[in-house]
């Protein structure tokens, strides 16, 4: 069966980073984009960042002002999240999902679990001093 198992969490101050990873299991890797989904305290779940299949093409959601990045490794059914300058308002648990397609979606609304097809279980990251 398909599982994402996110790994990288964990406790930072602020000005800091993290980066976490994602290993995908029970499906091509190679063929789908994946997708960074945060959902941070009394919020919605939020569309973070996303990558095309062939790891050539990357968005990212405005809000996080070039902090974040993105990229996979297919030979290793890994994807990853470098986030750097973290901030505060960054903490909350970090999702990756898998699209549909080959090509990552910028999801301007709130995150439906239905959105994507697969989900990890979360890792949680937390900001503070």
């Amino acid at each position: 069966q398909v599982q994402l198992v996110e790994s990288g969490g964990g406790l930072v101050q602020p000005g800091g980073s993290l980066r976490l990873s994602c290993t995908a299991s029970g499906f091509t890797f190679s063929s789908y984009a994946m997708s960074w989904v945060r959902q941070t305290p009394g919020l919605g779940l939020e569309w973070v960042s996303g990558i095309s299949s062939d790891g050539a093409y990357t968005r990212y959601a405005d809000s996080l002002q070039g902090r974040f990045t993105i990229s996979r490794d297919n030979a290793n059914n890994t994807v990853y999240l470098q986030m750097n300058s973290l901030k505060p308002g960054d903490t909350g648990v970090y999702y990756c999902a898998r699209e549909f397609l080959d090509q990552p979606r910028a999801i301007p609304w709130t995150i439906k679990r239905s959105d994507y097809a697969y989900w990890g279980q979360g890792t949680q990251v937390t900001v503070s001093s």
